[in-house]
């Protein structure tokens, strides 16, 4: 079977690279411009591709544009921009020709037919999906006042960001109530991140250099291989569409005076034929630490960052194209006490010194009939950490970390009807891990390496009124002893315009392996945590199934979008930390070991409506996240064993709110709400372990923005946003030395006021 698919994966790329399209010589032109329907304005800037080809352009400043050297005959002409309605048109190119089209945009105020590629791998309409893909774009970065994706990810149903230590502050994405542990973060859909890499990943890649993220709930290894379980957060990188610069500074002040600068500089390149461009970015972060109760230890860590990278592409032909993409990341992060001095000096700190370099090179070509897709692609990510995690004044208690992430793969895809029209994809990703994490001080030394190989197939078949997917996926991981099947399938029914049901079955697993929090050392009672691993853990399984019913209706001028989702999981063998009592050091012991199973369910509700000047957007999740028996996590014989999962509220949403009275002016407010969670109390500041109830919290925020346009093609947006206005912030902190770092909850920063500005030419 390899072998067939390699020769016909060979021969394709062949033909591919071999034929020169002698249509694309001839002179077929293609000009016309591109206007607000509403308005009769010029839109500048709007994105129009010719389907099934890699021929595409941008509207200039003026709203006009022209595609030459087209093939003859009907072509689809696809226009798009954000804020609009995506608008498709067939056109009769004729040679030796300029045919003149002229495009009318609509404004939407909900986003519903953007294409994504989350659900099955492949390009789709989100709308036709049989999975349901919430999409994070731009709009929502500058509305929250999110500078990375762990901001941004809060305001999504399902989704919850915390931060689970007061000395380093490490970001944890849960979906659907799951420890981050069990979501698959992808960069350009390629999973290089590693279990260390998603410590604080999340909060690394800022949101300049992002397109969109995608989002799927529920379980994905089916498709993407181990650690899916909870689901599947798909970073899409910016690609260059026209030329510009975009500068931009914000300054952040907190309640007590603390700091918060970022500074970003982006720039697109565009070749005039547009057949290659490049996108490049870069953000300088630097903040300095908060401590909330005035201990003279931080709650909030000091960092400093900086990221720089790219993303180009080069089209090879009209339907091959090359991209490739890079970013380096240098950050630094302490948190504690006394950080003017060398961290062994200081009685409390948490210092890490990050430098990541990765990218990827990905090669995507089609046939000329547009039956037949072949992807190649390989990425990679290296990570050099330098840590201290120590108290006391312990000289000892310095690591480094050295992981290597690199994954390849090839994706095959073959359109043909049979009953229905129909889509085969299949593919093979090799996935290869080395981790070396050394502290000698506390004798801690991982040499883990993780390879596996998985390959993967499914089926779609799709009409606008049905969509049915089928697939599964085979992985051997080197940490396992058996192959893993993982079968997946889902299915769309949209009777009409106005509802779409969908029903989604699938199964996952995690290898026994060291992943994010357990390579964090966390400092507790004056001495330090560790978390090790049971010799004895076996693997992770889950099964999960969801349905959902989609409702879309306009009242008037009004859009609006109601979905409701219900999911349920199990999980057998589940991972769990359990103390192990203390080391001849007096450190804490952590283990994570294998508890009977557990099981999540819950609703996800969201609320989409608006028009073009006012837009809310709402979401509200009620779950439960129980052990199927009663775990016993402490060895003090007070705490009784607990069924209800940690840190998992069984009610959470958030909402948001945009208003445009001008063309100009933007207003927007937002909030994040949690209901009481139960969270672990180790004792050192307290007398003992205890169990937690925490109260509410709502985290709120307003913004006003003010777009100054200097010509057709630059402007300038100066903003104010005020975060967390109710400052809203756990009150029964640890205070000193015996604090446990691992006790933080509720919102991730006290109030703050923020002031930007935004250059774009």
């Amino acid at each position: 079977m390899n072998r067939i698919l390699c020769g016909l994966f060979s021969a394709l790329l062949l033909c591919t690279l071999s034929v020169v399209d002698a249509q694309a010589q001839r002179d077929a032109h293609l000009a016309g411009h591109t206007i607000d329907k509403t308005t009769g304005e010029h839109l500048p800037f709007v994105a129009i591709a010719v389907e099934g080809t890699n021929i595409g352009t941008a509207s200039d400043g003026s709203g006009h544009f022209i595609l030459r050297n087209l093939p003859a005959g009907h072509q689809t002409i696809t226009v798009s921009l954000l804020g609009y309605k995506t608008q498709s048109r067939q056109v009769e190119i004729i040679p030796g020709h300029t045919v003149e089209a002229h495009f009318e945009l609509e404004p939407e105020a909900i986003e519903m037919n953007s294409v994504v590629v989350t659900a099955s791998r492949n390009e789709v309409n989100k709308q036709e999906a049989t999975s349901i893909v919430n999409v994070l774009n731009n709009k929502l970065f500058e509305q929250t006042s999110s500078h990375n994706v762990a901001e941004a990810l809060n305001f999504q149903s399902g989704l919850r960001v915390e931060y689970n230590c007061s000395n380093c502050g490490v970001p944890q994405l849960r979906i659907n109530g799951l420890e981050g542990q069990y979501s698959q973060i992808l960069l350009d859909s390629r999973p290089i991140f590693s279990s260390l890499a998603t410590v604080y990943g999340l909060e690394q890649l800022p949101a300049g250099m992002i397109e969109r993220v995608e989002v799927v709930r529920g379980g994905g290894s089916a498709l993407y291989g181990s650690n899916a379980i909870g689901g599947v957060v798909n970073i899409i990188t910016k690609d260059p569409l026209y030329n510009s610069t975009t500068l931009s500074s914000s300054i952040g002040v907190m309640e007590d005076g603390t700091a918060e600068h970022n500074t970003a500089l982006n720039a697109s390149l565009v070749s005039e034929n547009h057949r290659t461009g490049i996108y490049i970015f870069s953000v300088v972060k630097d903040r300095n630490p908060y401590d909330r109760n005035d201990d003279g230890f931080s709650e909030i860590s000091k960092i400093n960052s900086e990221t720089i990278g790219f993303r180009g592409y080069h089209k090879l032909g009209m339907r091959s194209r090359l991209t490739a993409e890079y970013h380096h990341i240098r950050e630094f992060r302490r948190g504690g006490n006394s950080m003017d001095i060398p961290p062994h000096e200081s009685l409390f700190a948490e210092q890490l010194r990050h430098g990541i370099n990765g990218g990827g090179l990905r090669f995507n070509t089609y046939s000329a009939d547009y039956r037949h897709t072949l992807d190649l692609y390989t990425s990679a990510q290296h990570i050099d950490r330098e840590s201290y995690f120590g108290t006391d004044r312990n000289p000892d208690a310095y690591g480094t970390t050295n992981d290597i992430t690199l994954t390849a793969g090839v994706q095959y895809g073959f359109s043909y009807d049979f009953l229905l029209p129909a889509q085969l994809t299949v593919g093979s990703e090799y996935t290869y891990n080395n981790l070396e994490d050394r502290m000698i001080g506390y004798n801690r030394i991982i040499n883990q390496k993780s390879i596996s190989l998985g390959t993967y197939f499914q089926n779609e078949w799709k009409t606008e009124q049905f969509g049915l997917l089928i697939g599964a996926r085979v992985d051997k991981h080197n940490r396992m002893e058996k192959i893993i099947v993982s079968p997946r399938a889902t299915m769309r029914w949209t009777p009409s315009e106005a509802v779409a049901f969908r029903l989604s079955y699938s199964s996952g697993y995690r290898a026994p392996q060291a992943y994010d929090e357990d390579l964090h050392v966390a400092a507790v009672g004056g001495d330090v945590a560790i978390i090790t691993l049971s010799p004895d853990l076996r693997p992770e399984y889950s099964n999960s199934i969801s349905g959902s019913v989609d409702l879309y209706h306009n009242f008037g001028s009004w859009e609006s979008n109601l979905l409701i989702e219900g999911f349920h999981t199990t999980l057998d063998d589940v991972f769990a930390l359990v103390e192990r009592g203390h080391d001849d050091q007096g450190n804490l012991l952590l283990q994570r070991v294998n508890a009977s199973g557990a099981t999540i369910s819950g609703v996800n509700f969201e609320l989409k409506m608006g028009i073009p000047t006012f837009v809310v957007d709402a979401g509200l999740t009620l779950q439960r996240s129980l052990y199927k028996e009663a775990l016993q996590w402490s060895e003090d014989e007070s705490i009784t064993p607990q069924k209800h999962m940690f840190r998992a509220p069984d009610i959470y949403g958030y909402s948001t709110i945009t208003y445009n009275p001008t063309p100009a002016l933007t207003l927007s407010a937002n909030a994040n709400f949690t209901g009481p969670m139960l969270v672990q109390h180790y004792a050192g500041y307290v007398d003992k372990d205890e169990e937690v109830l925490t109260e509410s919290f709502v985290d709120a925020g307003l913004r006003a923005a003010y777009n100054f346009k200097l010509s057709s093609t630059s402007n300038i947006e100066l903003s104010v946003a005020a975060k967390n206005i109710f400052d809203s912030f756990q009150k029964d902190l640890d205070v000193g030395m015996d604090k446990d770092a691992g006790y933080i909850y509720g919102p991730a920063m006290p109030r703050m006021i923020v002031g930007g500005v935004k250059i774009a030419f």
